[in-house]
């Protein structure tokens, strides 16, 4: 990662990752966030430097708690299915700032937890929906959501695996390869 950047940077870097899809990453938000999280010593805000655009740019580093908070972050949204799908998103792109074996473990938690879920949907479907139309329990037609939320689990699970065997056979160099694994964004 690059250790400082002004917010025009980070807004840059998050087009590139994609997070527009899911994240707000108009140049107000995130100026705002920074400011947010320079306030709650997450960030420290260092020199400035001048630009021909506008107004100087206030270049920004992560501090020691910022980098706690970072970690614990990337770690749910990567290992807890409940952190939910924009958390899941938003450390995907971070993936290589751990070590290997840090992130081989998240993915099996993911893992194992989305195995559950589906478990428990289907158990739902068992025991839970009306066998005949007008009997005890849920209308028959529910059964389709559940079959649903099972069926986009099979697609999620076939991808944990296969990103779980690609990176324990050695694709992508992690943190514990190399202190230059996450790699930087290309200027414009």
């Amino acid at each position: 990662m690059r250790g400082e950047a002004h917010g025009y940077q980070v807004r840059q870097d998050l087009l590139l990752w994609a997070a527009d899809r899911w994240a707000n990453v108009k140049q107000g938000s995130i100026y705002h966030a920074l400011k947010k999280l320079t306030s709650e010593e997450l960030l420290a805000a260092g020199h400035t430097e001048e630009s021909d655009l506008g107004p100087d740019r206030v270049v920004y580093r992560i501090t020691p708690q910022g980098d706690g908070e970072f970690f614990y972050l990337l770690s749910k949204g990567l290992g807890e299915v409940d952190s939910g799908e924009t958390m899941f998103n938003a450390a995907l792109p971070f993936i290589t700032a751990l070590d290997r074996s840090t992130l081989a473990y998240l993915l099996k938690a993911r893992i194992r937890q989305t195995e559950g879920q589906m478990s428990t949907t289907q158990f739902l479907m068992d025991n839970t929906i009306a066998a005949q139309p007008g009997e005890p329990g849920k209308p028959v037609h529910i059964r389709e959501m559940f079959r649903y939320w099972n069926a986009a689990a099979v697609g999620v699970l076939e991808w944990l695996r296969d990103l779980l065997a690609r990176v324990e056979a050695g694709e992508y160099e992690f943190a514990d390869d190399s202190p230059h694994s996450f790699g930087m964004p290309p200027r414009r």
